[in-house]
């Protein structure tokens, strides 16, 4: 039986999967080092602190501004 949703499901799956080759005579604290960078790119963990709480749009908005200014201002004290 050929079930849509279910292969759609096999897809997401196989996109979001992370596979890492371990080398010959490669330890496993190296491979799972690398695995660890690998997740860690992903963003996976970082939105899902996002979405544990919600903030609302003028607090983001608010702490981009502040965020920006501390840049602008290090951006400015490193030229001279």
């Amino acid at each position: 039986m050929y079930d849509s949703k279910n292969s759609i499901f096999a897809a997401q799956i196989s996109e979001n999967m992370l596979i890492i080759n371990i080398k010959e005579n490669e330890s496993i604290d190296k491979a799972l080092k690398r695995f660890k960078k690998k997740f860690e790119k992903t963003g996976v963990l970082r939105a899902l602190r996002e979405r544990t709480s919600f903030t609302k749009p003028s607090i983001k908005r608010r702490s981009e501004v502040i965020r920006a200014a501390y840049k602008q201002k290090q951006f400015a004290s490193d030229n001279y």
